[in-house]
């Protein structure tokens, strides 16, 4: 049997670089070697492709820190534009055939489209939702419109653009407040909790806006849903999707931040499966799959709830999700009864499916 070379893509510009680096780790592990072989590619932060020997660096020894892609790791290489071509070329001029691709990109530049987009161009198949899903998932503004558009109840939230916050801070204080306090206030294109605030009060809303403005020149201002309870499902295939069971994370902290996620080992309990009556297990799972159908995804994704009394809100929809041994996208199949290294390899073969049908829909093959 002739193994496939996948490409693991990692790292990258934004700030969800490390959090990459640690999913790539685990997906590069998990590869079958009998079947697969890895090709490990780290992103810079300023945005170089590096062709690695042995994957992500490991996780810095003794300290809280974080890996991440140097400009000195490993070997410069591009992607070969030629459409077909289904290769690298490396700074000595050699090449590297590749199958798949596999995205491991948290963040802009990476989960929002723009690699999806580069990847069609050269026609290899890659892992994950097409340049639509990616671009409407990574935008939680966006994505909450066709929510409440396929019927689906979602947190009430305002949108506040930079130059609208430059010229009429009154108004989006007046929308705030509106919403009630407390509320969210978090980068409109960005995951991992990276610049989000919960405001108490309206003293705190300035401070809120601009931390979140950091990361992006949209921010959404999201009304907390206090007592609610934060529930996960995670979703697979192309175009029949299912759902897995659904778990719950129980932070620590006060909601789920990006220490609670990542810094502090006992930030977050997750609990899996979640408990959950039958009937509110089923309506999570129609509504992970009908999120998952609004956006045009593919692959894979997972969408996060919050479930208060009889209440259930969509919160948001992850189509590249932390892919740790402990993330919860892998421990819900898990549970679900797909094993890690099993569900890698779905992916893969949903990629490749889905190259095949565009393939032969674009060449009337």
């Amino acid at each position: 049997m002739t193994r496939r070379r996948v490409a693991i893509l990692f790292g990258g510009r934004s700030a969800e670089h490390e959090i990459s680096c640690i999913s790539a780790r685990s997906v590069i592990d998990a590869l079958d070697p009998e079947r697969f072989e890895a090709v490990p590619i780290g992103i810079t932060k300023e945005g170089t492709w590096r062709l690695l020997s042995s994957g992500p660096p490991a996780l810095p020894a003794g300290t809280k820190g974080l890996p991440s892609v140097t400009e000195t790791a490993g070997r410069d290489v591009v992607l070969d534009q030629e459409p077909g071509s289904h290769s690298l070329v490396t700074e000595g001029g050699s090449r590297e055939e590749i199958d798949v691709v596999f995205p491991v990109l948290h963040g802009p530049y990476g989960e929002d489209g723009a690699v999806q987009g580069m990847l069609e161009l050269a026609g290899i198949p890659y892992v994950g939702a097409g340049v639509l899903g990616s671009a409407i998932g990574l935008d939680k503004a966006v994505q909450k419109v066709l929510f409440a558009a396929a019927g689906l109840t979602v947190v009430p939230h305002e949108v506040v653009h930079e130059r609208g916050w430059e010229e009429d801070r009154e108004g989006v204080e007046a929308r705030a407040a509106h919403l009630g306090f407390p509320l969210f206030a978090k980068p409109a294109t960005l995951g991992s909790s990276v610049g989000v605030t919960k405001v108490r009060g309206p003293g705190q809303l300035e401070a809120a806006v601009e931390e979140a403005l950091r990361y992006g020149r949209k921010v959404l201002l999201e009304r907390s849903v206090e007592g609610a309870r934060e529930i996960e499902c995670a979703v697979l295939g192309n175009d029949d999707p299912v759902a897995s069971i659904a778990g719950e994370i129980v932070p620590s902290h006060e909601f789920y931040d990006y220490e609670a996620k990542y810094l502090d080992e006992h930030g977050a309990r997750l609990i899996v499966p979640a408990d959950l009556t039958q009937a509110q297990l089923e309506e999570i799972q129609r509504m992970a799959v009908a999120a998952f159908l609004a956006i045009d995804c593919s692959g894979m994704a997972r969408v996060d709830f919050f479930l208060r009394g009889d209440e259930l809100f969509v919160n948001e929809i992850n189509t590249i999700p932390g892919f740790t041994q402990i993330s919860m996208y892998p421990k819900l199949w898990e549970a679900s009864g797909i094993s890690y290294p099993e569900l890698i390899e779905r992916l893969v073969d949903l990629a490749v499916e889905r190259h095949e049908r565009e393939r032969k829909r674009g060449t009337g093959i």
